[in-house]
């Protein structure tokens, strides 16, 4: 794609409609390969052209479907729907690389749009450029990877700036089922980056993409969906994907995260404040979710729950809050020295205690060296574990000076978050991609 040679043309007047190709009433199959593209309004002309006569060129040269969506009220963009048969049968610029017919279109369609700038002199390549395209909730774990190590990787290659925006971005013509991705950088950086995430997206097609075409007259509007008949049945809950249960309210893919502490019945106090003003403020700051059970007897320790529905891209407001709630909930006591040492303690389903320890101890073993502090795992034999511990529990004990508490907690609690959002969706909706991959989890989980 670096090598990629762009032909800038002149500007073409805006025409807002272009006679249709009897050749696009064809569906987008399982596997196809499908991009949507978002051009700002003012700049379809670029692929339109006067009677359509540049997108049937594109048609032509690339054998690729191309539909541009109708103007959508309050929407500055239009949707660039671009698909094909996901066979490798065009050649990519100058490189040996064959790409997908939808590819090659993708990669002409932005040319144009980017020629549209106006770009003709000697700084071309430091000229700032904004790519947005719409992906299915179910297929951006492809460009985002596991860890976030895909997005990185191209990021670092490319430098470019890609962000997963939220759901407070999506434009009106996104579906409900929609994440927002974003490429930012100088002309060569944005090109480079768009081809790496083309080739994701290509190797990884949305189980929910043959519905596009028959919902590209539905869009969001204040959260939900209009069509031509708007108040009447939409049969919107089709478009929703796979993971609806992964769904929150304002329509991006998220999991609830959890986490419960156990804190000494003398600190309760402490967490609460008078009036409740303290737990209030955590939950106002955080935006988690912090509730404080009844011990079961007398003695006992509390049992803290903290959770949010959280997105990976986004910052976790359940470990924000439990960072919050650490020196409050954990037991303290000064040596002779006058340092404080923290004890911090968690249950963890046993069938996540994997992540904290790893092959060999590996996971657990790098956290005490990287943090300082003594980090234990107390299983349910050990007859130390509270009586609030379920039976499928097991107890991580985190005890330190408070940076090193602080630390080693942050630490636990992004592996296990790390995990969450690692899991495996709803039984069947895992399902393997043509890079060896599963997808589903808005991961990748190698096999």
């Amino acid at each position: 794609m670096a090598g990629q040679k762009i032909d800038y043309g002149r500007k073409h007047d805006y025409q807002p409609d272009f006679p249709a190709d009897t050749k696009e009433s064809h569906g987008i199959g399982p596997d196809d390969t499908v991009f949507r593209y978002l051009c700002p309004s003012r700049k379809t002309g670029s692929i339109i052209g006067r009677g359509g006569e540049i997108v049937k060129q594109l048609r032509l040269e690339t054998h690729a479907k191309i539909r541009i969506s109708e103007n959508v009220p309050g929407c500055e963009e239009r949707v660039v729907i671009i698909y094909s048969s996901s066979e490798e049968t065009n050649s990519c610029g100058d490189s040996d690389d064959l790409v997908s017919p939808a590819q090659d279109a993708l990669f002409k369609v932005h040319d144009k749009i980017i020629a549209e700038e106006g770009l003709g002199d000697e700084f071309d390549d430091i000229q700032p450029v904004t790519v947005r395209m719409l992906v299915p909730s179910d297929q951006i774990g492809c460009v985002i990877g596991k860890g976030g190590q895909v997005v990185q990787s191209i990021r670092n290659e490319t430098r470019a700036q890609i962000r997963i925006l939220s759901s407070d971005h999506l434009p009106n013509c996104a579906l409900n089922s929609d994440e927002l991705l974003q490429i930012s950088g100088d002309t060569t950086a944005v090109r480079k980056a768009l081809y790496q995430v083309a080739s994701r997206l290509h190797d990884n097609p949305s189980r929910s993409q043959h519905l596009l075409l028959s919902s590209s007259s539905l869009h969001r509007a204040s959260g939900g969906y209009m069509g031509p008949n708007p108040g009447g049945p939409m049969g919107a809950s089709s478009l929703m994907g796979p993971y609806g249960s992964y769904k929150n309210d304002a329509g991006d893919w998220a999991k609830e995260f959890s986490l419960r502490f156990l804190c000494p019945s003398e600190n309760i106090g402490a967490v609460i404040g008078k009036g409740g003003a303290i737990i209030k403020q955590i939950r106002q700051e955080s935006g988690a979710s912090v509730i404080v059970h009844s011990s079961v007897a007398e003695g006992d320790d509390c049992l803290i729950t903290v959770s949010a529905n959280e997105i990976f891209e986004d910052a976790s407001p359940t470990i924000d809050a439990a960072m919050r709630l650490q020196p409050r909930c954990s037991e303290k006591f000064e040596k002779d020295s006058g340092i404080s040492i923290l004890t911090t303690r968690l249950l963890v389903p046993s069938s996540r205690i994997g992540c904290l320890i790893g092959k060999g101890g590996s996971i657990i073993s790098e956290m005490r060296n990287l943090t300082r502090a003594n980090i234990r795992i107390i299983s349910i034999e050990n007859e130390n574990l509270p009586m609030v511990a379920s039976e499928d529990e097991q107890m991580v004990q985190i005890s330190g000076e408070i940076n090193a508490a602080s630390n080693a907690l942050l630490q636990v609690t992004t592996r296990l978050r790390g995990n969450v959002f690692e899991m495996d969706a709803p039984d069947g909706s895992r399902h393997k991609n043509r890079d060896g991959y599963y997808r589903g989890s808005g991961s990748q989980v190698t096999v």
